[in-house]
Formats: C-alpha cells, sequence, structure tokens
C-alpha cells in the first residue's frame, strides 16, 4: 500500500535529518521548491496565510515544514511564541502536541509487539487486572421521561488492538453529553497527582460508553497502553519512550514536561482567551511536573523532533540507517483496522472524518474523493487538541508538519493549509 522512500534516496533523507538534529536552532536548509516538485509561487501562498491570521490576531506565530522526496522544501516560522513576552517564534520553540502523542505511544508499543512481548489480540486485563470486569453504560428511558444508565458485562473483553484503535469503549470527558460522559467529568480523574497505574484503576471502574469492538470512540485508549508499556517493560513510559524511541531518533525535547529551567522560556503559549479545550479541560502548563505521562495527550515537542518522528514514518521504520519497526509494521499500523469485516462503526463524533479509516495509532485516508480536504489515499495523519498537526503522504514520498498554540482556529488551518500544500504541487 505504501510507496516509501527508494533506496538511492535513503541517504538523503538521513543526511538532511542528522542536520536537523545537530543544527536545528536555525532551521533545516530548504531546497528550492521545485526541485521538490512545487512551485514556488504556490509555497509563497502559505506565507501570506499565516501572515494573514497573525495580523489579524487569530494566532500568536506558527511553524511549517515540508519534506518531499528527501528534501525540505518549504520551512518558515511566523509570529511570536508567546503573546505575553513577544519572544518570536523560533526552530526551538516548544509545543503541547496533546494527541499527536497517541502515535509516539503506539509506536513505542509496536516495538514490543515485534519483540513477542505484547500481541494486538491479548485482552488489556492481562497486565491491567482491573479491566477484567469493566461495565458498559446503556441509557434507558425510565417511565418517568428521566434517562438512567444500566450497567451492563462487556461482551468481551478490551484488547490491546482495542486502545491502538479506539474501539475499547473508553472516552473521554469533555467530547459530548451521555450520562457516561458525565461520569468522567465528575470523577475527577487528575485528583491528587496520580501515576499511569491509578489512572488506570480509576478509569477501569468507570462504565464504557460502547462495547469494545463495536465502536470507534476517541477516549482514553492510549493512556492505558501507556501504562501496558510499563508493565510489560518494567519502566515508566517516558524511561522507555526516552531509552528505546526519542534519544535514539534525536528527539531530545520530546517528553512529557519542560523541567528544564533554561528551557521553560521556549515553551508557545496560546492566546489568554484561546486555551478552552472542552468542558473543565484547558491548556496546562507543562513547566510544571506530575506524576502522569498521559501516552495519549500528555507530550511536548519541537517541529525539529517531530519531523524526525514522521521521516522514520515515511521512510519505512528506518532513519539515519538505525530500523525502529520493519516496513510490514508501519505498512500494518496504516491500514484500516475500522473497515468493513471489522466490525466497527464510526461514534457519533468520529474524527478522522469522511474518507478516512484508522489505523493504530492515526487516522488513514482510504477514499480520494470523499473527503472535502485534499490529499492522497494511504496518507497518515493525526493532530492535537492545542494546534498541531502533521500528515504522512506515501504516495508522495512526503510528509508535512505545523505547528501553533489555537484551539479556536485549528480546524480551519488544518484544512486551509492541506490544501494550500496540494494546491502548491507542479508534478
Amino acid at each position: 500500500m505504501f510507496a516509501f522512500v527508494r533506496l538511492r534516496e535513503a541517504a538523503v533523507v538521513a543526511t538532511l535529518f542528522l542536520t536537523i538534529s545537530s543544527a536545528f536552532a536555525e532551521g533545516p536548509v530548504t531546497a528550492k521548491p521545485e526541485e521538490a516538485g512545487f512551485s514556488s509561487a504556490g509555497l509563497a501562498r502559505i506565507d501570506a496565510y499565516l501572515k494573514n491570521e497573525i495580523a489579524t490576531d487569530k494566532i500568536p506565530g506558527a511553524i511549517m515544514m515540508i519534506q518531499r522526496n528527501g528534501k525540505t522544501a518549504y520551512f518558515n516560522s511566523f509570529g511570536v511564541r508567546d503573546p505575553a513576552t513577544k519572544a518570536p517564534m523560533t526552530p526551538d520553540t516548544i509545543f503541547r502536541i496533546y494527541s499527536m502523542s497517541k502515535p509516539i505511544t503506539t509506536v513505542a508499543a509496536m516495538m514490543l509487539v515485534e519483540e513477542g512481548k505484547l500481541q494486538l489480540d491479548e485482552p488489556v486485563s492481562k497486565y491491567i487486572p482491573a479491566f477484567a470486569d469493566v461495565k458498559v453504560g446503556v441509557e434507558k428511558k425510565g417511565e418517568d421521561g428521566k434517562v438512567g444508565l444500566d450497567l451492563v458485562p462487556a461482551r468481551r473483553p478490551i484488547t490491546i488492538q482495542d486502545l491502538m484503535r479506539h474501539t475499547s469503549g473508553l472516552t473521554y470527558g469533555v467530547f459530548g453529553d451521555s450520562a457516561v460522559k458525565k461520569l468522567y467529568r465528575e470523577a475527577n480523574l487528575a485528583e491528587g497527582d496520580p501515576d499511569n497505574a491509578l489512572l488506570a484503576e480509576r478509569l477501569a471502574k468507570l462504565p464504557l460508553v460502547f462495547q469494545p469492538g463495536s465502536t470507534w470512540e476517541y477516549g482514553q485508549s492510549t493512556e492505558i497502553l501507556g501504562r501496558v508499556i510499563e508493565v510489560v517493560s518494567g519502566k515508566s513510559l517516558y524511561q522507555f519512550e526516552k531509552e528505546r524511541l526519542l534519544d535514539p531518533l534525536g528527539m531530545t525535547n520530546t517528553s512529557f514536561y519542560v523541567t528544564d529551567v533554561a528551557k521553560q522560556s521556549l515553551v508557545a503559549e496560546p492566546f489568554p482567551s484561546d486555551r478552552k479545550i472542552g468542558p473543565g479541560a484547558e491548556m496546562g502548563d507543562p513547566r510544571v511536573a506530575r506524576k502522569i505521562e498521559a501516552g495519549g495527550a500528555g507530550m511536548v515537542s519541537t517541529i525539529g523532533d517531530y519531523a524526525r518522528f514522521a521521516a522514520m514514518l515515511a521512510n519505512g521504520g528506518t532513519l539515519d540507517g538505525k530500523r525502529y519497526l520493519s516496513p510490514k509494521t508501519i505498512a500494518y499500523m496504516g491500514s484500516n483496522h475500522i473497515g468493513p469485516g471489522s466490525g466497527v462503526t464510526p461514534g457519533p463524533a468520529y474524527l478522522p472524518g469522511p474518507g478516512f479509516g484508522f489505523g493504530l495509532g492515526f487516522a488513514v485516508r482510504t477514499d480520494a474523493g470523499v473527503s472535502p480536504i485534499e490529499g492522497s489515499v494511504g496518507e497518515m495523519n493525526w493532530s492535537g487538541a492545542g494546534g498541531t498537526t502533521f500528515w504522512v503522504d506515501p504516495k508522495e514520498n512526503m510528509f508535512v508538519v505545523f505547528m501553533s498554540q489555537t484551539v479556536v482556529h485549528r480546524g480551519r488551518l488544518r484544512t486551509a493549509l492541506k490544501n494550500i500544500v496540494y494546491g502548491a504541487f507542479e508534478k
């Protein structure tokens, strides 16, 4: 399904990203857009669009990179990283990437799968016994017209695959207003600064919003996957990811918290009025370390770090001559795991959108003309609630990373920038 970077291009990719790792404070060396199959005039529309967004006070700043055929065709930063300090946006700016943590955690788990230490069809309860007796919340209207909640047994266990493709029945309390989601909000899951183990115990006591394996529902599945990684590896989630993935990839500014005082001024901030993610949920402060290492939403990163992660995916699991996952595993992750035959139904708030399925850790484009947003079949993508996004387009041998901190304008920016990028193709 994937057209990965050819062997003769791999050296170009490796050389480019070694440069990014060692000297990204100045940004990568860019090629002429035409050398990567773009028109200069077409990519200049990105500049015009983002400058207007900043001039009209939609966002404080942004930074974006496009690589195609082993060449960095576009890299530019705009505005300020913090509207309070007016510090300029620079390549070393650190962003809350929220759900762009999910692909990283899923890749880490798939490394354990390749080693035979974890299997996708295993029940989560094998690693977290509290999930052995989960219940599903079913809303029923009584004779008095009031809606009650029946708790019924799960028809089958939650599996590791369910965690990776969001079919576990776990949810977030911030999207929607069902009885189960109200229970999530009322549970105060973050009370008392829990670690991953305690969070898992608390979630296991709450009812699922759907039967396991039946429905795509965005939720805390990847947080539980992070806890599974801890149990299997015997290490904290960050320790495992740092040793096996982040440090080897050169992702030295990717973590769960910014505890280095010298780097805390590099954290990007949104406008004060643009911090609310959902009911009771606002952008947090990554400078304040807590015990939780949320594999689904807790990481921070820079554009250079995440570009290396995206390049590894685009290159079939390798970067700089080191293999992290096999090309077969990457292709498997990029297949649609909720398509016909899976028994999965898209939930009421199906975030991948029309024309997309969901693989392991990210959305995958399944149709060429269904989505109102341009792209290629086989594309892998995901975004963060705080305004970041990335996509890998194997057909075009391209990846794109965009970072800003905005909740209000995130969806509109993603759509517009994607259409501008594909509108700039020359060949």
